[in-house]
């Protein structure tokens, strides 16, 4: 089964802006969303989250350095990677933008090979990084469900019982299964059938 394309949000408040930017993503393959400004953005992020987002800092009411300052404050989007897009190259935007959590930025006007570049790197970081997450929380998850015995276990000389954390003396296979997630079967080594069986071993 072709891999689902990644899906890029475009947030821009000038539409010519929106439409250069959608046109270059989709003919590289890429589906689209766009929005003309911050609270629509922050919206639809909500609905479906994209696998990135490209984010004019310079728009009216919300701007780009307050979504994206929304955005990693929310634990559910905080890692959907944010690309600036600006106008202004001044140092300090930028340093507040990376502060804030934005993973690169494209100065415009943009030169569409960069731009394409720096998509096509963050997409696949972001991709990677994702996939590290699930395996991460597939073995968290593992490592709870299994009961791990350590330490030192009062075993009685003779019976073989197991002492538990309340004093109670236990069988072994009992002791076992309750805290090592294991079941047993019942056999007979050859000793205990020699012993218990003569006959069958004469």
């Amino acid at each position: 089964m072709p891999e689902a394309p990644s899906h890029i949000l475009i947030v821009d408040d000038v539409p010519r802006n929106l439409q250069v930017l959608a046109l270059l993503l989709d003919k590289a393959g890429y589906r689209v969303s766009m929005a003309m400004d911050g609270a629509k953005a922050l919206a639809m992020v909500q609905v479906e989250p994209p696998d990135l987002i490209l984010l004019d800092v310079m728009m009216p009411e919300l701007d780009g350095l307050e979504v994206c300052r929304r955005l990693k404050a929310d634990p559910s989007v905080r890692e959907i990677p944010v690309i600036f897009l600006t106008a202004k190259a001044e140092l300090e935007d930028l340093q507040e933008g990376f502060r804030l959590g934005a993973v690169d930025y494209v100065t415009k006007p943009f030169r569409g090979g960069e731009l394409l570049a720096r998509v096509a790197t963050h997409v696949k970081l972001g991709q990677a990084l994702e996939r590290e997450r699930e395996l991460r929380r597939s073995l968290e998850a593992t490592l709870a469900q299994v009961k791990v015995l350590s330490g030192l276990l009062p075993i009685c000389a003779k019976c073989k019982k197991i002492r538990d954390d309340q004093g109670y003396w236990n069988q072994i296979e009992n002791y076992l299964c309750a805290h090592a997630d294991v079941d047993f079967t019942h056999g007979i080594c050859p000793e205990c059938s020699s012993a218990l069986y003569p006959e069958m071993n004469g």
